[in-house]
């Protein structure tokens, strides 16, 4: 049996740095290592090498009705995938009128995907928490009233027609229902549109014509952001962004060329780092896509625990959040570890800066089933940067590490307050918000970096090379009324390792206060195993126990006693009995925190937090 490759030395080129410190004081940052030029047109260009090369080989798979997993092969996804953009042509589909998606992963949404990409027909895929977990469809109107489809997808669509029909007037588009859909009046059976298009001949003149007309400056797909800061808008991704994401990952994960990748992943395609970073890396380098039906949700989660015991992943990738929940089941789980960990590369986080105490528990779990470690890494980036700006392809010395500039992009460190904020620039930026010109210019400085609003620093500033902290959202951060800067991002990570095992998340309060306060959505499972309560106790027993209150307290002590004033460390905690919801915009679809949205929904929390005399929910360093 081939050895499976593990070291950082093996899998990952040296990160080398230029870095240019200019009169103004800002720093311009970019790799050593080139991107070089490329013949590649398109992101199309894949899926027909593939389905060349290697045509047998697994590409995408899903459970079927019956459990089991259905498998696509690379050259059968071409045939389909051009008898759907043949039956798309006759739709007269344009950036104008492009196919947007309400539905969750799946093959029929990868083959619509790639098919529109195929014939330069751009798609979008809208957040399914904006048709199924909203009472007044208020952003996806938004979103339908900004792109105007020409299709809509959505299966089952049944699950679907209320927000269907609270968007019909504003567009004169189609909606096409997936295979798992029951019979809908005014709606089009995605298998009878896909069979319409099926070119006897076996040519597909039209597709071909229109398939070589796209170039990398063709848009492949609208992706609304997160609205973490400010409104959704939709951002423009080019084949251009695409395509140099996956160029300048080939430069630095040089034994992606020998290993193909092998991913269950159930990020959603409606967001970057699942529909552009994940699905293209697989694409790219002729991979399989186990679609993950699960996850990091209560009742939704099995199926992941389900899926990783059957399919051994080479790669990982998922949020802090979910490994939070996946990590006790590694544990306790000895068939998930052994199949999980065996043929194991890497284990991506993105997103967040992944707590130090879950980054442990993964290398000690490794260890104990492999014998060696598993290289933990991370990137950074945005919509807006198709996703990658930068990459840590190396063994960080610790979590948080975001790596170095990507091969061909450039990023410039700005000194603001006493933080460096990041812009960037590179054929992985964005040309634009849609349809909001006034947006797209703001987006820009002088120079034409993109501003993202992100500060980074140094993990030792005389050694570049080691690569760069994130270090919050500039406009999360806020000043105490004595005038000391407190940095939510750093101080959250920190929070959520320190009150471990009881802290799933962490809101920071204190903005023209005089003191720090942690609003705690709490691990549940982890909570019951440090009580011993019964699984069925009810939760505000499990929260309201002495040994969680004890856990918390004993937290607050620890960062105080470590911390160096009173910006880094919080005076008092109210543990959320509530958890985020999606609907109000205070979680993702991927498990991102919105601070902002919970502070204002649960402005009366945060009063109740700082009141006078705080009742038994409010624990302070100085309770007994």
């Amino acid at each position: 049996m081939k050895q499976i490759a593990r070291n950082p030395a093996e899998l990952f080129a040296q990160p080398s740095v230029i870095l240019e410190t200019r009169p103004d004081g800002s720093r311009l940052m970019r790799s050593a290592i080139a991107l070089p030029s490329s013949s590649l047109r398109c992101s199309g260009e894949w899926l027909e090498r593939w389905a060349h090369e290697t045509p047998d080989a697994v590409f995408l798979a899903e459970r079927g009705a019956d459990g089991e997993w259905v498998k696509l092969g690379y050259a059968a996804a071409l045939l389909r995938v051009k008898a759907i953009g043949n039956a798309l042509l006759g739709l007269k589909l344009s950036p104008q009128r492009p196919v947007v998606v309400l539905s969750d992963n799946g093959v029929e949404h990868a083959l619509l995907m790639l098919a529109c990409m195929h014939i330069g027909v751009p798609h979008c895929a809208v957040s399914p928490g904006n048709s199924l977990m909203s009472r007044d469809f208020a952003k996806l109107k938004a979103n339908v009233e900004l792109l105007r489809p020409g299709v809509i997808f959505a299966d089952p669509v049944e699950r679907f027609m209320p927000a269907i029909e609270a968007v019909k007037s504003l567009h004169d588009g189609i909606v096409i229902a997936g295979s798992n859909s029951k019979p809908q009046a005014g709606t089009y059976a995605f298998a009878a549109m896909e069979q319409a298009g099926v070119d006897p001949t076996g040519r597909y003149s039209a597709v071909q014509r229109a398939f070589k007309a796209v170039n990398l400056d063709t848009i492949a797909k609208f992706l609304f952001t997160s609205g973490s800061i400010g409104a959704p808008k939709a951002v423009i991704t080019t084949q251009r962004m695409i395509c140099s994401n996956q160029e300048a990952n080939a430069q630095i994960w040089p034994f992606m060329a020998i290993q193909k990748p092998v991913i269950v992943d159930w990020l959603p395609w409606s967001h970057v780092f699942g529909g552009n970073y994940c699905f293209n890396k697989v694409l790219c380098w002729g991979g399989s896509f186990y679609i993950d039906g699960g996850k990091p949700a209560p009742g939704l989660l099995e199926k992941t625990v389900r899926n990783l015991t059957e399919i051994a992943p080479t790669q990982y990738f998922s949020v802090p959040r979910a490994y939070d929940m996946l990590v006790p089941l590694l544990r306790d789980n000895a068939v998930l570890r052994k199949n999980f960990f065996s043929r194991l590369q890497i284990i991506f986080y993105a997103g967040a800066a992944l707590p130090q105490h879950l980054w442990e528990e993964l290398d000690r779990l490794a260890r104990m089933e492999l014998g060696e470690p598993v290289t933990m890494l991370s990137s950074w980036g945005s919509t807006e940067t198709a996703p990658a700006a930068t990459d840590c392809h190396f063994q960080a010395v610790r979590s948080g590490v975001i790596g170095v500039p990507i091969p061909g992009t450039e990023l410039k460190l700005v000194p603001v307050a006493d933080k460096l904020e990041v812009r960037v620039k590179g054929p992985n930026v964005f040309p634009g918000y849609w349809k909001q010109p006034k947006l797209t210019k703001e987006a820009f400085d002088e120079e034409g970096f993109y501003i993202i609003g992100d500060a980074v620093e140094f993990v030792d500033p005389r050694k570049p090379e080691q690569g760069l902290l994130f270090d919050g959202r500039v406009a999360e951060d806020f000043k105490l009324t004595t005038g000391t800067w407190v940095h939510v991002g750093s101080l959250r990570v920190a929070g959520i390792d320190a009150l471990s095992p009881v802290a799933q998340d962490i809101v920071v309060t204190g903005h023209d206060r005089d003191e720090i306060g942690f609003m705690v959505f709490p691990n549940i499972s982890e909570c019951r195993r440090l009580t011993g309560l019964a699984t069925d106790a009810p939760v505000d027993q499990v929260l309201g126990h002495p040994m969680v209150k004890e856990r918390l307290r004993e937290g607050l002590l620890r960062m105080k006693r470590e911390g160096g004033g009173s910006s880094t460390y919080p005076s008092r905690i109210l543990l959320m009995g509530e958890p985020p919801s999606t609907e109000a915009g205070e979680i993702t679809d991927k498990g991102y925190i919105n601070q902002r949205a919970v502070l204002t929904r649960r402005a009366d929390l945060v009063v109740h937090l700082y009141s006078d005399v705080p009742d038994g929910g409010v624990i302070t360093l100085g309770a007994n």
